[in-house]
């Protein structure tokens, strides 16, 4: 089995049980960001050994499950589209770059392109038309509403290359192999991590 038929197959598992835990929320949700929590932790202290590493990526981690619980009892339809973004912006990126194979866009992750960057949010500004529809059951986006998926869209990517950045300095590829063809917690939620953060302030502030 290839690396992208992992992948594939490995999504097709995890997404759909992701989406349920959050849906349920409450104890679902609660059991579902403990087990994130410890795994990732676990992932953290058996590939990473650099003190600020450690240190800043459990911050992040925590901050970003602290996150997702809030916007889940808050601001639900903020969570959603956080999520949508996030993996939008992942699978656009990811497609894109695989197809286009476009100029690279820094050497902090090789396998990043500028039509890598553009994918990402061009199927980001996709699903916010179907959050919309579905969700929110509004034909109509407001310039607001795009403008924070252009923003999320590239939070998600700097969170990417920030993990990147940390997993280049401990020089390794992944930071775990508990996903068959993703690699580990953290090359899965990398950008999500980063926008769940920003989506809760921003909805504590009141701005969206």
């Amino acid at each position: 089995m290839t690396n992208l038929q992992k992948r594939i197959l490995t999504s097709i598992i995890i997404l759909p049980l992701s989406i349920f835990f959050v849906v349920k929320g409450e104890y679902f949700l609660t059991f579902f960001l403990i087990f994130i929590l410890f795994a990732g932790m676990y992932e953290l202290f058996s590939v990473f050994k650099k003190k600020t590493s450690l240190l800043f990526l459990t911050l992040i981690l925590i901050l970003s499950l602290f996150s997702i619980y809030h916007l889940r009892e808050n601001y639900i339809l903020l969570l959603y589209l956080t999520i949508g973004v996030s993996i939008s912006s992942d699978i656009g990126g990811y497609v894109f770059g695989k197809i286009f194979k476009w100029k690279k866009l820094t050497k902090i992750s090789p396998k990043k392109t500028i039509s890598g960057v553009l994918g990402s949010y061009f199927l980001s500004i996709i699903y916010l038309f179907v959050h919309f529809e579905t969700l929110v059951l509004e034909a109509s986006v407001s310039f607001k509403y795009f403008l924070i998926t252009i923003i999320f869209s590239t939070v998600a990517q700097i969170g990417d290359l920030t993990i990147s950045y940390f997993k280049r300095l401990e020089k390794i590829k992944d930071s775990g192999k508990i996903l068959p063809g993703h690699g580990g917690i953290f090359d899965r939620i990398d950008g999500l991590m980063f926008v769940v953060i920003l989506a809760s302030f921003l909805g504590y502030l009141n701005i969206i």
